[in-house]
C-alpha cells in the first residue's frame, strides 16, 4: 500500500514555502499536487518533489472538494494543532 494519498495534510519542507501546510489533491509518481484554497487553489494547484514535503497522517474526504472546503480543512487542522500546543 502506498502511505501517499489524496486528502491527507502535508508540510513543506523547502522552498518558499516552507513550513506550510496544504492538502494534497493529486499525485504522480514522484510528485504531488498541493492545495490550500486561498493562492493554491484547485484549479492552480502546486507541483511539489515528493522528497521535499512531509506528511501529516491526518486525512479528509476531497472527492467533491472546492477551495471553500480545502480552507476549513486546514482551518480545522490548524485549531486542532494550536489546542494540542496549548495543553502541553
Amino acid at each position: 500500500m502506498d502511505r501517499w494519498e489524496t486528502g491527507m495534510l502535508a508540510r513543506s519542507l523547502a522552498g518558499h514555502d516552507k513550513d506550510k501546510i496544504y492538502v494534497i489533491y493529486g499525485l504522480e509518481e514522484a510528485y504531488v499536487y498541493l492545495v490550500d484554497g486561498e493562492n493554491r487553489t484547485v484549479e492552480k494547484p502546486k507541483k511539489k518533489k515528493k522528497k521535499h514535503v512531509q506528511l501529516i497522517r491526518k486525512k479528509y474526504d476531497t472527492v467533491q472538494a472546492d477551495d471553500i472546503k480545502i480552507k476549513r480543512i486546514l482551518k480545522e487542522y490548524r485549531t486542532q494543532e494550536r489546542g494540542m500546543k496549548e495543553e502541553s
